[in-house]
């Protein structure tokens, strides 16, 4: 694929193809979209594009720039936004070629001290007027591999916190030109968004994100228990961390699913005098008997002796819309807006 497309009338603008800037969120969301939604066709899509990006693309573990349609040669060029693709690499078990194609990386990093935003493979050196690092995120997102934590630390440490020269801190300052380090007086959001979050995940291993299932919420709904906070979690392209479970309990198919299961419950006990109420479990429904969420939600907990806590919020799933939760923290959003 090409990396611009006009929506209207379907043709591609730009027609060079690689991993970076224009495509990259693209291909980071198809394994990623694969994982959190358990899509295969969204899995099947990146392994067919992955094996095009090896064929035309990959030359001594770097990615150049191919012309879509020949598959020539059109940019022999690293652009700084390609250094999330070891860690998408990893994330799917090819660790062998993400730590080669870090490694190139990190070779860059080392010779400038930061990543310039076009690099010049064959010539070795930045490309005129893209020779700025603005702190972007990328090469410090590839730790997240987690199979070789001592090798990807390593590097990290070196490249973010202890860097031989100190003006070369990724920490201090978002350089106008790495050729002499020149600064420049921006700071864009992606930097407190991701780049720090990163470099936060990276060197401090005692944060949820990090936690390895022993430890998680159990949100006790009408409909039964949901495990959240377990781990696993999936970042979105901006650093955003999503938890799985939680998409698995709000799912709109399963609810659904819920009702169904419940209208049949009382289409056959044949109980119409009374008002049909979603219900099923006998310490979470309502009756005379249902015991308060409160007590209910301890006595959950003390089943799970590595749950840290059971609640039953005015937000958990499914007990409310998506849009009753956003009217409760202030905001609605209709759908025909």
């Amino acid at each position: 694929v090409g990396n611009h497309i006009d929506v209207i009338t379907a043709k591609w603008v730009a027609q060079d193809a690689g991993i970076g800037a224009g495509v990259d969120s693209y291909f980071e969301y198809l394994v990623k979209g694969a994982i959190l939604l358990q899509d295969k066709e969204l899995m099947s899509m990146f392994l067919e594009y992955n094996k095009a990006i090896k064929n035309y693309t990959k030359f001594d573990d770097w990615y150049l720039w191919v012309q879509m349609y020949k598959g020539t040669v059109s940019m022999p060029v690293f652009q700084s936004l390609e250094a999330y693709w070891p860690g998408l690499q990893s994330l799917i078990g090819d660790v062998d070629n993400a730590m080669r194609t870090f490694l190139n990386y990190y070779t860059v990093w080392k010779q400038f001290g930061g990543l310039p935003e076009f690099y010049n493979i064959p010539q070795g050196y930045t490309v005129d007027k893209r020779e700025g690092y603005p702190l972007r995120p990328g090469l410090g997102a590839a730790w997240h591999s987690g199979r070789c934590p001592c090798t990807w630390q390593g590097c990290n440490e070196m490249a973010f916190k202890v860097p031989s020269n100190p003006d070369h801190s990724v920490l201090r300052y978002r350089i106008k030109d790495l050729r002499d380090h020149r600064l420049d007086n921006r700071m864009e959001s992606f930097f407190l968004a991701e780049t720090i979050k990163y470099l936060y995940l990276l060197f401090d291993p005692d944060n949820f994100i990090h936690n390895d299932g022993s430890d998680f919420d159990v949100v006790v709904t009408p409909h039964g228990e949901c495990v959240l906070s377990a781990g696993g979690y999936i970042f979105n392209t901006e650093a955003h961390p999503i938890d799985p479970a939680a998409l698995h309990c709000c799912r709109r198919r399963r609810e659904e699913h819920w009702e169904v299961e419940d209208l049949m419950r009382e289409f056959y006990s044949r109980k119409k005098t009374k008002k049909f109420t979603l219900k099923r479990a006998p310490d979470s429904g309502e009756g005379e008997n249902a015991k308060d969420p409160e007590e209910a939600s301890s006595e959950k907990a003390g089943e799970k002796r590595n749950s840290k806590k059971s609640s039953h919020s005015l937000l958990s799933c499914p007990s409310q819309s998506f849009n009753s939760k956003l009217a409760v923290l202030g905001q609605v959003f209709l759908d025909n807006t």
